[in-house]
């Protein structure tokens, strides 16, 4: 993982200064944030959140190189998941009922944004500079197998239960549901770490990296990764009224602001996918995509199903059906696409147009 550098030769400390100054930054404008409530100061703060998002993917990425693959996207792809758990829970427990698709909105835009999105742009990117981009299918099909069935038994299983009316679970379905979305990600990470580890490894090992972090390094990192973690729960929860009151002003229905924070917070996750595929190394974006898609939804699910069953209020997981055809589509175009082992250009500009047409029928349905 080569990476531009400031060496602090007293401690042999080797981090990038904006990486350490972001989340200072961010401290400070959140320490502002209840004196000023202007259209600028969010701008700021909106930017001060990207910024500590991109420190939070580097700090992990330093900690991932450290550990090796697959541990590594592993790590990238659950400190994105504890974005998401932690914004969505904030925002849900403070909206009350009100919040009751937020959930379901974030997660499945996540799941959108990564599988038609992300990997479309990996695979276009990929397919220009080098035609064509191997990877292992064992462990693709892996991940696709596993984000299929938890996908529907989440977000599309909902819409055909009587228990409760309306696209819900009662408290013990959500309860079972939460319960086997653990045992599907968990069975799905000791795959990924343990009994077939090199299904997730890529094939080219002879390739040349840098030399791994040191020990005080990767413990910088792994403290400036918690504190940018706890900075973009806290300033997302409060740019979160402007961001309503930006898509209310447009006319658009709500769900676009579970596409925002969605998009905002796979920020990084995307950089680092398209990075790899640009390298040639196509399965470490396949292994961060698909692995932050089953993260997303592997625990999101479980934990917004522990704070609606205390906090006493519903939560609305079923899509529309509209919704469930784009999902479909994208599951099913995936998978034709990994089923030969290589990819090419094609396949990602297809998945580009379904990430379009998700995009417009959500703001023009």
């Amino acid at each position: 993982m080569p990476y531009k550098h400031i060496l602090y030769k007293r401690w042999n400390i080797a981090l990038p200064l904006w990486t350490l100054l972001s989340p200072l930054i961010g401290l400070f404008i959140l320490m502002l944030a209840g004196s000023t409530d202007s259209t600028v100061f969010s701008l700021v703060m909106a930017v001060s959140l990207i910024s500590i998002v991109l420190s939070a993917v580097h700090h992990a990425e330093v900690v991932a190189h450290r550990v090796g693959e697959p541990y590594g996207t592993l790590i990238l792809a659950l400190a994105i998941t504890v974005i998401e758990v932690s914004l969505i829970v904030s925002l849900m427990l403070s909206e009350g009922a009100e919040g009751s698709t937020l959930a379901r909105d974030t997660v499945f835009a996540a799941i959108m944004i990564l599988l038609t999105g992300i990997i479309g742009l990996c695979l276009l990117v990929g397919g220009y500079r080098y035609k064509e981009q191997v990877f292992i299918k064992q462990g693709t099909n892996a991940a696709l197998t596993t984000l299929t069935a938890i996908t529907v038994l989440t977000l599309v299983l909902p819409n055909y239960t009587t228990t409760a009316p309306g696209p819900v679970y009662s408290n013990s379905q959500l309860l079972f549901v939460a319960l086997i979305s653990l045992v599907l990600y968990g069975g799905f990470v000791s795959v990924q770490t343990g009994r077939h580890r090199d299904y997730f490894l890529p094939e080219d090992e002879a390739e040349v990296h840098s030399a791994p972090p040191g020990n005080l390094t990767t413990t910088f990192s792994m403290l400036f990764l918690l504190v940018s973690l706890a900075l973009v729960v806290l300033l997302s929860k409060k740019l979160s009224p402007a961001i309503e009151s930006m898509v209310v002003s447009m006319g658009a229905p709500k769900s676009l602001v579970g596409i925002i924070i969605a998009a905002v917070i796979l920020l990084p996750e995307g950089l680092a996918a398209i990075r790899a595929a640009r390298r040639n190394r196509l399965q470490t974006s396949l292994n961060l995509a698909l692995g932050s898609a089953l993260a997303s939804i592997g625990l999101t699910i479980p934990a917004v199903a522990i704070v609606t069953v205390f906090a006493g209020f519903s939560v609305t997981l079923g899509i529309d059906t509209k919704s469930t055809l784009l999902l479909i589509l994208s599951l099913f175009t995936i998978s034709i696409s990994f089923n030969a082992g290589r990819t090419n250009i094609l396949q990602g500009i297809v998945l580009l147009v379904i990430m379009a047409t998700y995009l417009f029928t959500t703001i023009v349905p």
